[in-house]
């Protein structure tokens, strides 16, 4: 080179490399061309190198680049860092694709539909201020236009982009970006960028750079939640950054993202987020059913009417749920009412305001939220959960209520209360109404005026959700109904319940019965009539019922190790406490044979009759004696056994009273047992009573303990409904 900065041939020679054959073939030839940083100025010599296909000049002085216009093969052209002006000042080469301005002194950009073939072009550190001039280029995949003077988005329609950098402009909004369907990667960090709208629908995205923007709220990143392929995204230096959280709540927001500022995000992060900002059902009813388990423990320890165990079946309960107003008070109500002698309403509390027609005590228990809260810290709710706003409990009064009466407990619920009700020792059957027409759902929702379009909007979306449920989880639900004719629900839901109470087959064997008790007067046919029903009966346990017995009998036989069998005594007192019914289980008496305290003493009654019901033993529900507790102990006493192919409630079979009358019985609790202690009750046990052995009028009530009343009313009527009706009865059992 000469002092001048003008390129000499002996230098050209020295900066060719790549020999290859040329375009046509023909004969072989340098490719390559490469003199950086050698502050040329003049470059006229390469006119004469016609088969170059590469050439590189950055680093330079060069202002005049009209030498390309003789370089028809030229594909790749970089002069990077000169002193250029003019934009593409040749005449166009037919396959050039990547060109490489950035670093000149270039302001306007002009029209290059010429340029066809172009794929990459960057013009990085020039004084752009419009992008114009693009839209024929048909192949651009790349585009940089870093640090120049551009303040609005325009100009790249139907680009073919994928990688697009507007670094270190002067933008304010994300604009007309919505057509480049292709872009993969964006950078626009060192803008003025206020809001992430304007990026939803590019799908295809994987990697935004928002690097020293003016973004201020985490919401913000919910524009992207769509881009399932993102997974870099970076905001370092936003003002977002100083929020609390901010890193969890952007991870929640965006799950799919491996990098977040540069970091790798942990799968341990993204559980932690969902978890604070979005737990599933499940996670929220366990978080709730612990909180009220907490709070309950720390109130004094009651005997509850609805925890009194029985070796029959738990507390029966039906609770009704579906998506909001699609007619589960109303069926509810309506059940209760024609079943008036097995279930009652059991009302929750909610802090919302009543709904026309909605009353006090009879839909709902409406109470503020501050005394709703006193009430959770008060252990006075079995669960809780948040819809709309609001907060909705069931509390332990309200089971108590219709447990007090000896009925079963029908209520009904959103599917967050059902997980939550999931988690307790309540063995609920489920029955699902979910409306199978969106449209007439609607329809009812706006007919009932009470709701906003973004409350019906909520509900409509809802029933996918329960249906989701239903179809993921089988066995959820108990039963699923259409809602979408009230009347046609109702009449399923009768026939379910009465399936589940066994009363349509209850009905036929008393018609048969009748019939062949007519037929056969005879002692030899009523004999066989009575074992006929006896066998029938013995039918009604289905499996349901004989692996609760099964868990049961599994609870109460005595372990083989030396800590029980050197504390028999004790293990009989617990067996005592727990109530075994010797009509149902006679083979776990006959086979252990255990001795009764005389505070417990069998009285011996008259056969049952066919209308008398048979008196279900007491039993606490807390610590026993060696001061365990077992859960399973505390099961509820119900008159409605398992009948339906789903596990639900159902009648007890006749027979089961008959064995309870011709076996040995057990008399209701002492609950002045209680105030004894362990000793104490030892010295009864030398008595040597066993359940089998006669005893006399002065054996039958202890010496040394008074007699009590127990619980109230335990003397007066059965904890549950009676079997085999299961209907609700003033009667009075014996007296104690």
């Amino acid at each position: 080179m000469e002092n001048d900065g003008e390129l000499t041939q002996d230098e050209v020679s020295k900066c060719l490399y790549n020999l290859g054959h040329s375009a046509t073939g023909l004969q072989h030839t340098y490719l390559c061309l490469s003199v950086p940083g050698h502050d040329l100025k003049n470059v006229s010599i390469l006119c004469n190198y016609v088969y170059l296909q590469k050439l590189e000049l950055p680093n330079n002085k060069i202002k005049d680049l009209s030498c390309v216009s003789h370089m028809p093969h030229l594909i790749t052209l970089d002069a990077s860092h000169n002193q250029l002006t003019d934009f593409f000042g040749f005449q166009p080469p037919k396959n050039l694709k990547e060109v490489n301005f950035s670093h000149n002194q270039i302001s306007v950009m002009k029209d290059l539909s010429e340029y066809s073939s172009l794929t990459k072009l960057i013009l990085d550190y020039n004084s752009f201020s419009v992008i114009r001039g693009l839209e024929k280029c048909e192949r651009l995949s790349h585009l940089s236009l870093a640090h120049n003077n551009i303040s609005r988005i325009r100009g790249l329609n139907h680009l073919p982009l994928r990688e697009l950098c507007l670094k270190g402009n002067v933008i304010q909004n994300i604009e007309n970006l919505q057509t480049l369907r292709n872009l993969q990667i964006l950078d626009l960090s060192c803008n003025r960028i206020q809001s992430l709208a304007g990026l939803q629908n590019l799908h295809l995205l994987g990697a935004i750079n928002l690097e020293s923007n003016l973004i201020s709220e985490i919401k913000q990143a919910s524009h992207l939640h769509f881009l399932v392929l993102l997974r870099d995204l970076n905001l370092l230096k936003n003002p977002v950054q100083d929020q609390d959280d901010y890193r969890m709540a952007v991870i929640f927001l965006l799950q799919h993202l491996t990098f977040l500022d540069q970091q790798t995000v942990t799968a341990e992060e993204k559980v932690s987020a969902v978890n604070k900002y979005g737990p599933p059902l499940e996670v929220v009813a366990a978080r709730d059913h612990m909180t009220h388990l907490v709070y309950q423990l720390m109130q004094p320890q009651v005997i509850f009417d609805s925890t009194l165990p029985s070796l029959d079946a738990p507390y029966p309960m039906l609770v009704l749920t579906g998506p909001q107003a699609c007619g589960k008070r109303e069926l509810a109500h309506k059940l209760c009412q024609e079943f008036s002698d097995y279930f009652a309403y059991g009302a929750c509390h909610t802090t919302r305001g009543p709904y026309y027609g909605e009353e006090d005590g009879s839909d709902y228990h409406f109470v503020p939220e501050e005394e709703f809260q006193n009430m959770i810290q008060m252990g006075k709710f079995v669960q809780t959960m948040q819809y709309g706003g609001h907060w909705y409990g069931l509390s332990r009064e309200s089971i108590e209520c219709v447990a007090r009466e000896g009925l079963a407990c029908c209520v009904h619920m959103e599917l967050e209360g059902v997980y939550s009700l999931k988690n307790l020792y309540f063995e609920p059957r489920y029955v699902l109404l979910i409306p199978t027409t969106v449209d007439n759902y609607i329809c009812s929702l706006k007919a009932r005026g009470f709701y906003s379009n973004a409350q019906m909007e909520t509900a409509v979306s809802r029933i996918d959700l329960y249906a989701k449920t239903n179809r993921e989880k089988p066995g959820f639900f108990d039963n699923v109904i259409p809602s979408d004719d009230r009347a046609e629900a109702y009449r399923t839901l009768k026939l379910l319940v009465k399936e589940y109470l066994g009363l349509e087959e209850h009905e036929k064997r008393e018609e048969e019965s009748s019939s062949v008790t007519s037929d056969n007067n005879s002692t030899n046919g009523t004999g066989k009539l009575l074992a006929a029903n006896t066998e029938e009966a013995t039918d009604l346990m289905d499996s349901y019922t004989r692996n609760y017995l099964n868990k049961i009998q599994a609870k109460m036989t005595p372990q083989r190790n030396p800590a029980e069998m050197t504390s028999r005594r004790e293990q009989l007192i617990r067996e005592a406490l727990s109530g075994k019914n010797p009509g149902a289980y006679a083979e776990l008496f006959q086979r252990s044979a255990p001795t009764a305290s005389s505070s417990l003493a069998s009285h011996s009654r008259p056969p049952h009759g066919p209308s008398s019901s048979p008196m279900h033993p007491v039993v606490l529900s807390g610590p026993d004696l060696d001061g365990d507790s077992s859960a399973e102990e505390s099961h509820v006493s119900s008159g409605l056994s398992m009948r339906s192919s789903v596990g639900a409630l159902s009648a007890e079979s006749p027979a089961r009273g008959s064995d309870a009358g011709s076996g040995p019985n057990i008399e209701p609790l002492d609950m002045s047992v209680l105030g004894l202690d362990r000793d104490s009750l030892r010295g009864h046990m030398d008595s040597g009573l066993t359940l089998d052995s006669p005893r006399s009028a002065s054996e039958r009530v202890s010496p040394t303990l008074p007699s009590s009343p127990g619980r109230p009313g335990a003397n007066a009527k059965p904890v549950l409904p009676p079997i085999p009706s299961g209907r609700k009865t003033n009667d009075s059992g014996p007296k104690q």
